[in-house]
């Protein structure tokens, strides 16, 4: 099992809207079988943040997903209004030990 977290740093006062969209996001990949766990929000360091926690059976599973989720229209049409919103971003991958 695998946890991967998708980090994005928002742009400033951006932080209800990308939540909103986010959700909207969730949906699109829910559809395609990419169900994110969580969404978290910071409470301490960086402001603006937000991330989305997903949980996969291995890498090669989150592969084969994101390669779905990379060739939908849908995903593609909410990722570019979602862009708008983000300074910057990143991933953490981690292998659930216990």
């Amino acid at each position: 099992m695998i946890i991967v977290r998708d980090i994005f740093q928002l742009q400033f006062g951006k932080a209800r809207e990308a939540v909103a969209l986010m959700k909207e996001g969730q949906a699109i990949l829910s559809r395609m079988g990419y169900t994110p766990a969580r969404l978290l929000s910071d409470v301490t360091g960086e402001y603006y943040t937000l991330v989305m926690e997903t949980l996969f059976d291995s890498l090669a599973d989150f592969e084969g997903r994101i390669a779905t989720v990379s060739q939908s229209q849908d995903w593609r049409n909410w990722y570019g209004r979602f862009q708008a919103l983000v300074r910057s971003g990143r991933r953490e991958i981690f292998r659930v030990v216990e």
